[in-house]
């Protein structure tokens, strides 16, 4: 695997996305793994799948062994030029909608408004019911 060898840019790497013909970007190399496709203990699928992208963080997650790393030498095409990469971007979790504490005691002064009618209610149809059996 050495250096040197014919510069990519991303548009052409990404031209060679399918099982007949499946280049991907790993550590900024260039690898022409078409070959390897039917080998992969992973399936065909995996592979086809990182084309496009810089896979780099798709093959360190898994894992894979020296061996594997090593095997990388043997599908060796060229480098990538990294400018044509995009930066990836750092997540930024959605904002939150403000939360009013002051909706809380509205809500409970509505369910009381609610509440206490009732609970008079039920307390003279008690009272009624009790004088009249007495």
């Amino acid at each position: 695997m050495g250096s040197g060898g014919k510069v990519f840019t991303l548009a052409q790497v990404s031209e060679h996305n399918t099982p007949k013909d499946c280049w991907l970007i790993i550590n900024g190399k260039v690898y022409d793994v078409t070959k390897f496709l039917e080998d992969h203990p992973g399936g065909d699928d995996v592979l086809v799948s990182a084309t496009g992208k810089d896979a780099t963080d798709d093959f360190e997650d898994v894992g894979h062994s020296d061996n594997a790393r090593d095997m990388l030498k043997d599908f060796y095409v060229g480098e990538i030029d990294a400018s044509t990469i995009p930066k990836s971007s750092t997540y930024t979790p959605p904002k939150q909608p403000y939360y009013n504490q002051d909706k809380t005691s509205e809500f409970i002064v509505k369910l009381l408004q609610f509440l206490v009618p009732i609970a008079i209610l039920g307390l003279a149809f008690g009272v009624r019911l009790y004088t009249k059996s007495s």
